[in-house]
């Protein structure tokens, strides 16, 4: 199984892929969690999960308990955004719980490390010859 982490950090945001035995650290973990940010490479920080869509589109969404999907009647919010006051809709949405289904995973910084991200997913440069 693999995963798409979307790191957010106030304005910027870093996409990861997580695999493998690290990928299992994340599975059952609820929307809102908190896990170590180090299976990632990003040592000494804490992510918050605040979201996520499965492997065929569907968002994740916090109130819907477990790993099914559901259709709800929304009025806005998750995977619906209204064009007139008063419009609903029913949508498909997955539960909130992480699970093989699960593609993408989006998280926010909850605590910070010692490096900052920009120093962290900066491109090294390349030496110039002369």
């Amino acid at each position: 199984m693999v995963y798409k982490v979307v790191v957010s950090d106030e304005d910027v945001t870093y996409q990861l892929e997580l695999e493998g035995n690290d990928a299992k650290v994340v599975n059952g973990l609820k929307i809102g969690d908190e896990f170590n940010g180090g299976i990632l490479g990003l040592k000494g920080y804490k992510l918050e999960i605040t979201g996520g869509s499965d492997k065929n589109g569907f968002p994740m969404k916090a109130d819907v308990d477990g790993t099914r999907r559901f259709k709800s009647l929304v009025s806005g919010g998750t995977g619906f955004k209204p064009t007139k006051k008063g419009l609903r809709r029913r949508k498909t949405v997955r539960g909130n719980t992480i699970a093989d289904d699960i593609s993408q995973i989006n998280v926010k910084v909850s605590q910070r490390g010692e490096q900052t991200l920009t120093e962290i997913f900066a491109e090294p440069e390349e030496e110039q010859e002369e």
